[in-house]
């Protein structure tokens, strides 16, 4: 796992007065890296959400969101690794698993148009136009991912995923995620477009080329965005990424300020294991470095 660079720093509101007590409980969430070959290599698809929204807004992201009680819907027609085998992955049991790999597919569809779906278990859909009407009943939570997917005599496609990560917002904020990140390739025939009230900007861009205007003050990255951007680029490309093996045990950062500005630590910096608990860790109270 690649170093956060010193100049990463969080939002200067992210932490509220006063401090949680008891820290709030992580929702569980899905994330997905969507990646496709590009004339110059790999490219990963990136939205920046709109300013203001309770959770990273004005921040560029992946497509994503919280888990739906009725992702866990046992009636999803379900092809590839079964709901156990991603449990073993992201150590939860294999009804949470279910769930997640739904509010994956489900959430990428909603918030890009991708659907990693298909009539049966050697195909994708290639357009998803047809089904912009269902799109929004999703988001609006009209109908479920299996109704959908029942009713379009579709399969969800559990093999075109890939686990990738496991990050859980720090204790000090006041809205946490126990977030699982997942990796996908643009299926052939399928656009992104990003047509989604979460966000009002959606663009392909090489991952070395995001942090290079992550760099410059163009975008804005949270850790687990840049730290997934900058994994992506040592892999150098699609096929490498989506057979690299992966270990996805909890990383939960710690804050802490250096220098007037809040930097989240890892699991592994010297820093991590002096960071102040969720009741003590006020901004003035933090680990202090020149």
């Amino acid at each position: 796992m690649p170093d956060l660079p010193e100049e990463l720093t969080l939002p200067a509101g992210l932490l509220p007065d006063p401090l949680p007590d008891p820290p709030a409980v992580p929702r569980d969430a899905a994330t997905v890296a969507l990646v496709r070959e590009g004339a110059s290599g790999m490219e990963v698809f990136l939205m920046r959400r709109v300013v203001g929204m309770a959770f990273a807004g004005g921040m560029t992201v992946f497509p994503g969101g919280g888990v739906d009680r009725r992702d866990a819907d046992t009636s999803v027609g379900w092809v590839g690794p079964e709901p156990a085998w991603w449990g073993a992955r992201f150590g939860c049991d294999p009804d949470m698993a279910r769930a997640l790999v739904c509010a994956a597919v489900r959430e990428t569809f909603e918030e890009s148009g991708v659907l990693l779906a298909g009539p049966d278990a050697d195909s994708v859909v290639a357009d998803t136009s047809r089904y912009v009407d269902v799109r929004q009943a999703l988001v609006d939570r009209e109908v479920s991912l299996a109704q959908f997917l029942s009713e379009a005599r579709l399969v969800l496609r559990a093999d075109l995923l890939r686990p990738w990560a496991n990050w859980v917002t720090p204790e000090v904020e006041p809205k946490r995620f126990d977030a699982r990140f997942f990796l996908a390739v643009l299926p052939e025939g399928q656009q992104a477009d990003g047509h989604t009230s979460e966000a009002d900007h959606a663009h392909w861009q090489r991952p070395a080329e995001a942090l290079e205007d992550w760099k410059a003050g163009r975008c804005g990255l949270l850790p687990p965005t840049w730290m997934t951007l900058a994994e992506l680029v040592e892999c150098g490309g699609v096929a490498a990424a989506m057979s690299a093996e992966r270990t996805t045990d909890k990383i939960i950062p710690k804050v802490i300020r250096r220098g007037g500005a809040l930097h989240a630590v890892l699991p592994g910096d010297p820093d991590y294991d002096r960071a102040p608990s969720h009741l003590d860790a006020r901004p003035d109270d933090r680990v202090e470095h020149p």
